[in-house]
């Protein structure tokens, strides 16, 4: 009877610790490679790997994703619908919304990218006017001023949108688009997956912008920037942090 009466106690306890962890909401929109298809059962890229590892180290906080798009997630964060959003850039119009900024210390870039051709090299990138534009809808482009709006960008700089780099890379090699702008992380790890592909693109050495991550905060999260950042430093001295990074091709910029 002791012994049973020893576990139900224990199991009662573990019951209480895990009713006691308090909800993290973090939004995800579809960004590969940092979130890619979060609205399913089997979302993927950096961020459902970073939860799984926060929620692994810790029992005080449990973080989960709620899924959002491009054009609503700053509506989103202020309407309350998830705690944070992570790896936002300073130049993507989140300024006007209340908000606590927190530096990830976590950096990307986009590069332009074009058809290897006989005569063409970096200098073909000088110029974008009259050139056919493939871009990711949604996405702030530092060469349009950081104007996201899907019109002004066709008006403007002749551009095709879709919602996949794969399929502005697929124009550039059939010759539907002149130039893509592609994220960094992504472009690496597709020539790393796809070689031959990648041997017949001209990828400059010019960057239309780089990418300075934070993680932005509602004023009443669970959880405060200060909390999030030392939960960060246990997967960094744990080297997870530097592991995931690190596969994903991302520069961490408080190691160097």
């Amino acid at each position: 009877m002791l012994l049973k009466a020893l576990l139900l106690g224990l199991m009662l306890s573990l019951a209480c610790v895990a009713q006691a962890a308090v909800e993290v909401r973090v939004g995800a929109y579809h960004f590969p490679p940092y979130v890619i298809k979060p609205d399913s059962e089997r979302a993927g890229g950096l961020l459902p790997e970073l939860l799984h590892a926060l929620n692994q180290q810790q029992s005080e906080y449990r973080f989960t994703l709620v899924a959002t798009s491009t054009m609503r997630r700053y509506r989103d964060l202020q309407s309350g619908r998830f705690d944070l959003i992570l790896f936002e850039s300073p130049t993507w119009g989140w300024q006007g919304i209340a908000h606590t900024a927190l530096n990830l210390q976590i950096e990307d870039a986009e590069l332009y990218v074009a058809r290897m051709q006989a005569g063409r090299d970096e200098h073909y990138f000088d110029d974008l006017k009259g050139k056919r534009m493939a871009l990711y809808s949604g996405y702030h482009y530092g060469f349009a001023g950081f104007n996201a709006d899907k019109q002004f960008l066709a008006d403007q700089f002749n551009a095709v949108l879709t919602y996949s780099h794969d399929s502005n890379l697929i124009m550039l090699l059939r010759g539907r688009a002149d130039v893509a702008v592609v994220t960094r992380s992504y472009l690496q790890a597709y020539q790393q997956h796809y070689p031959e592909q990648s041997r017949a693109l001209l990828i400059s050495q010019r960057v239309d912008q780089v990418y300075q991550h934070q993680a932005l905060f509602r004023p009443q999260s669970a959880i405060s920037p200060p909390v999030f950042a030392e939960l960060l430093k246990l997967l960094h001295r744990s080297q997870q942090l530097d592991k995931l990074l690190s596969r994903y091709h991302l520069r961490d910029l408080s190691v160097q």
